[in-house]
């Protein structure tokens, strides 16, 4: 009998690797298609071609430079999509200044800690976004962060204000900046959630995010014929590479259909603009394949698209498929390596698509090895997923210690688990913290939530460990339902596991809920659906997860806005303490 392979592979390295800066390679590609469309906001109406991208980023590049702004320079973004996130993008590119993005759900605590942290000296904002008044935020916390001299707020007097200084600075000088950057500078700081305390900066290069984003559109095989539609927000790698540096590459045209996620007016953008690609997380495709008028929507010039963040349900890729999206890819990857590291190409089999995030990237390495050992596994064994090339980051900003824990002889150590078939094709079965331990018994709650999907009532599920005084944690499946379907409760759940899986497998509770708490990205935010805090008062009643240490529908509402709709246990733990699975960064 042969012996494994190990679990490492390398990309193919017959396309060459960029070695232009972000600013230069838009130029090129605006030379190429001048007149071809850039970006397109449907709700605010705005059309640029390329070369009226390029006029406007330089206008706003010059401008920046007129008002002191430096090379290394810190420059806040916090916004939802809007047509000038791509400008802000791209114009802080050429005059060298670092793009920090700045997530458009965080309050007053979190914008102040990351404007300190990254020590920004200037904040672009939108005016507010739902319940989000940005510049009254800041100025809330204004005193508290020395190192913020100016403030613009998109629309309002001080962004047109800002636009009239770019007559102070001509071209040559421009260029000039431009001509001095090199693709191996620092180019934007995206904040990761950290698993505890605050998040951390990844630092990521033009040299980063320039290749992946350019091969990702490579993989979806994009040209200059391509119309994609970004309802993925921009301040995260799926909109700001994936999306924004993948068009550009490649002289395609991004649509943002609206400033957040909504199902009708992403499938309304795609058929007005016709577009080819289509990008979202699972629950974002669930979300618009089950609106009752999905079907009269035109999507048939849709071809490809990305679907990454969490695993793909098998049910919502045949549906993908049935629709005419024949080469719908399915990427892995994190902040950290600028995306993706893994990607599924066209003539991959469903099953690759569904059970897979594909196999590793161009000029990229990945490994699978022990987290204890750091040694290579065989294949088929599950260990700690690794890549090493172009797309790891620099390190984050200013936290040499915590660079290191993670990065060790160029080798990125995502924390992810992970295993790698024969044919390289690796498969995400959880992260090393989410793993349950129940009696001894490692669990990876994605093997269980993939099983749960195949139950017809079932739309969505989330599967978490909870405190057990016998086993030390038990499981709990939080469940969302389809529409029409009667309330499950456990032991239905248990009765459709039975036989199926390994009977310490089987979830032990069961909560039923209308939706899940979501990150803006669109992922479902499992620590909010963690037991909640004990009050010391409550009681043990084995048939109400509620009083069992379980969130009630006032509690949820109030810190997640996730309703319960309906619950029901299956015997007793006693479950009385927080177990908090992290919020990762993964594409």
């Amino acid at each position: 009998m042969s012996t494994p392979a190990p679990s490492h592979t390398v990309g193919e390295t017959g396309t060459p690797l960029i070695e232009q800066t972000i600013g230069d390679n838009l130029d090129a590609t605006a030379a190429r298609f001048p007149d071809r469309e850039a970006v397109v906001d449907v709700q605010a109406g705005t059309r640029w071609t390329y070369a009226e991208l390029v006029s406007d980023v330089d206008r706003l590049a010059r401008a920046l430079l007129a008002h002191g702004v430096s090379q290394g320079d810190r420059v806040g973004i916090w916004s939802p999509n809007r047509a000038e996130w791509t400008l802000v993008q791209y114009a802080t590119a050429k005059v060298g200044a670092i793009l920090v993005n700045v997530n458009p759900a965080y309050r007053t605590h979190e914008v102040a800690y990351v404007v300190n942290q990254a020590g920004i000296s200037m904040m672009l904002v939108a005016e507010s976004f739902k319940t989000s008044d940005y510049p009254a935020m800041l100025a809330e916390v204004r005193d508290e962060c020395p190192d913020l001299t100016s403030v613009v707020v998109f629309g309002q007097r001080s962004w047109s204000e800002l636009m009239t200084r770019s007559s102070e600075v001509g071209a040559d000088r421009l260029a000039q900046v431009q001509g001095g950057l090199r693709p191996e500078d620092p180019i934007n700081i995206q904040y990761t959630s950290g698993t505890t305390g605050f998040p951390k900066g990844a630092t990521l290069s033009h040299r980063n995010i320039l290749n992946n984003g350019w091969f990702v559109g490579e993989g979806c095989g994009y040209t200059e014929e391509d119309r994609i539609c970004i309802p993925v927000p921009f301040y995260h790698c799926f909109g700001m590479v994936m999306g924004n540096l993948a068009a550009t590459t490649h002289g395609a045209c991004t649509v943002i259909p609206a400033p957040g996620f909504d199902p009708a007016l992403t499938l309304e953008a795609v058929q007005q603009e016709q577009c080819t690609s289509l990008y979202g997380v699972p629950t974002m495709f669930i979300a618009m394949w089950s609106l009752p008028e999905f079907a009269s929507y035109d999507i048939s010039h849709l071809r490809t698209g990305i679907m990454a963040g969490s695993p793909c349900p098998a049910e919502m890729m045949r549906k993908v498929l049935d629709a005419g999206i024949t080469d719908m890819a399915i990427c892995y990857g994190m902040t950290e390596t600028s995306p993706v590291s893994t990607q599924t190409a066209p003539g991959d089999p469903f099953e690759a698509k569904v059970g897979t995030v594909g196999r590793v990237g161009p000029h990229l390495e990945v490994k699978v090895v022990d987290p204890a050992t750091g040694e290579t596994l065989p294949r088929g064994e599950a260990g700690e997923f690794c890549t090493r090339g172009y797309s790891v980051m620099l390190g984050y900003w200013e936290e040499p210690e915590k660079t290191a824990e993670v990065l060790v002889d160029g080798w990125m150590h995502t924390g992810d688990i992970a295993v790698m078939d024969e044919e390289g094709f690796v498969s995400i079965t959880g992260r090393i913290k989410d793993m349950v331990i129940r009696g001894g018994e490692n669990i990876y709650p994605r093997e269980i939530e993939e099983f749960l999907y195949t139950h017809p009532d079932v739309l969505d599920a989330q599967v978490i460990g909870v405190p057990d005084e016998k086993y030390g944690e038990e499981l709990c499946a939080w469940l969302q339902l389809r529409e029409g379907a009667e309330p499950l409760d456990a032991d239905a759940v248990r009765a459709f596991c039975a036989g199926r899986l390994a009977h310490y497998k089987i979830p032990r509770y069961v909560v039923l809920v209308e939706e899940f708490p979501m990150t803006v990205t669109g992922k479902v935010r499992k620590s909010r659906c963690a037991p909640r805090p004990s009050s010391g008062s409550a009681s043990t009643t084995p048939d109400d997860p509620a009083t069992a240490g379980y969130w009630t529908t006032e509690e949820r509402k109030a810190s997640a806005s996730a309703p319960v709709r309906t619950s029901s246990s299956a015997g007793a733990s006693g479950a009385s303490t927080s177990s908090s699975t992290p919020e990762t960064s993964t594409v």
